[in-house]
């Protein structure tokens, strides 16, 4: 087994750095750009990526989080807003305005929090249910489609205002429910739209995505609008070879999708659950990806991984191993115990959130996943040919009180920059989510602007997690 993930892992980091050629200049622009995936790094001395360790946040206040499966996290003007599954008294009749309804046990509720610590249930009065009374439910009465309902906020220019927030809902029928099918009408994704995020509608009655791209769908499949890849992606969940995997598709107008491509995800005997695939707020150009592996021979035990992806077809798994791990005690080796909720999000200054299944938050720096990291003895990083605009460089970095960093500026030809070698730059030390690098000669990089350039980083006991070149 692990010589296959090993071996896997081989090929996945050979495509990486395929993407390319040796001397073919990388232009990121003002981009921030992470080290999540090889696409930037050059050549590693003494140095490595390290994947650093979500941390759990006590709640305040414990009964006050939201929770529940397939939950999606939005931040919206002035508030966050979270979505999440309830399924209480599944399969109940009742009376709501004088009319009897049926549903299958599950609806949506919804939460509201100005700093996504503190949460609260408004009571919005759209719908009655006797498991519900806090009146906080946003959808009901639609057969399956609250087992997953996943919205997002459509940044697309030129949405219609009634259509600002759209979600995909729905899972596919098993074969023994063919009876089922043809009382509802088919299964697949179904589309639907809203003004404020709370009053939702459909698109249209018949499922966008349809049932056979998918195999069941009953995991969490997200859509976004993509500004790097200007169209609406989706990201769903599809049997692959026998395993749970991830599919994805696109579409210009939300309604017709391309044909699904599979995507290169799964490690040799290894299910994933979910994709639980997004834009990096701070880096939108690179999706984040914190699936769930499914260990269905452990009890159905389950933890979160760590992948990106820049579009295409494959996700970079420079970590194999789980980003978030069940922890101590039963409640996290439980079966389908976690689930990463859609949604990162800034909570502090220096501080964005995670949700997991359960109500849990956890944080880490901003920019934090990976660093390129250089222990006490010191180490170098060379990135690969770039070509930049602006005339600043930022670096996202920490080192101990002990270490430092130096950063050096060289040429197409891998010569120092005159001016911008390493004896050149200010020893930098401390811990910083954004400070500007300065030489001797001053701060200002303009004149390299549109040239390909490398950058050399001599490291000592120091992390750097992120760099963007900024002003004009």
């Amino acid at each position: 087994m692990k010589q296959s993930f090993l071996a896997l892992t081989a090929v996945l980091l050979a495509q990486i750095t395929s993407l390319h050629a040796a001397d073919d200049p990388i232009a990121i622009g003002s981009r921030r750009e992470l080290f999540v995936d090889r696409l930037l790094v050059g050549e590693l001395k003494n140095s490595t990526l390290k994947l650093h360790e979500p941390q759990l946040a006590e709640p305040l206040v414990k009964d006050a989080r939201p929770h529940g499966h397939y939950a999606t996290v939005l931040k919206a003007d002035d508030k966050f807003r979270f979505y999440y599954r309830g399924d209480k008294n599944p399969k109940v009749t009742w009376k709501t305005h004088g009319i009897e309804a049926y549903h299958d046990g599950e609806v949506t509720l919804y939460a509201e929090s100005k700093d996504a610590i503190h949460w609260t249930l408004p009571r919005l009065g759209l719908f009655e249910h006797p498991s519900f009374p806090e009146g906080n439910i946003v959808l009901m009465n639609e057969f399956l489609v609250n087992h997953n309902f996943t919205p997002f906020i459509d940044t697309k220019p030129g949405v219609p205002a009634d259509q600002k927030y759209k979600a995909l809902g729905g899972i596919a029928f098993q074969p023994h429910q063919t009876s089922t099918r043809d009382k509802r009408g088919p299964g697949g994704l179904k589309a639907f739209v809203s003004p404020d995020g709370v009053h939702w509608k459909r698109l249209r009655d018949e499922p966008v995505v349809p049932e056979e791209w998918g195999k069941y769908f009953d995991s969490q499949n997200y859509a976004f609008w993509s500004e790097s890849e200007q169209c609406y992606v989706c990201y769903f969940r599809r049997f692959i070879k026998g395993w749970r995997g991830i599919a994805r598709t696109t579409s210009q107008d939300f309604l017709q999708w391309t044909e699904p491509v599979e995507m290169t995800a799964n490690l040799p005997d290894e299910h994933i659950y979910t994709s639980c695939t997004q834009p990096y707020f701070r880096a939108p150009h690179i999706y984040v990806a914190m699936p769930t592996r499914f260990m269905d021979k452990r009890g159905a035990a389950t933890d979160i991984l760590f992948m990106t992806t820049r579009g295409g077809d494959r996700y970079e798994r420079e970590f194999p191993e789980s980003f978030i791990r069940p922890g101590i005690g039963k409640d996290g080796w439980a079966d389908r115990a976690n689930y990463a909720a859609i949604g990162i999000h800034q909570t502090s200054d220096t501080e964005m959130s995670m949700f997991i299944t359960g109500g849990r938050r956890y944080t880490l720096r901003l920019d934090g996943f990976v660093s390129v990291n250089a222990p006490l003895s010191g180490g170098e990083f060379t990135t690969k040919p770039l070509v930049f605009s602006g005339n600043h460089l930022e670096i996202n970095y920490a080192t101990s009180a002990a270490g430092q960093m130096r950063v050096e500026l060289q040429d197409a030809d891998g010569k120092p920059v005159p001016g911008f070698a390493l004896d050149d730059c200010e020893p930098i030390w401390g811990d910083h989510i954004s400070r500007t690098v300065k030489w001797k000669a001053g701060d200002d990089v303009g004149a390299q602007a549109g040239q390909t350039i490398r950058m050399r980083f001599e490291m000592s006991d120091a992390d750097l997690f992120a760099i963007r070149f900024t002003g004009k």
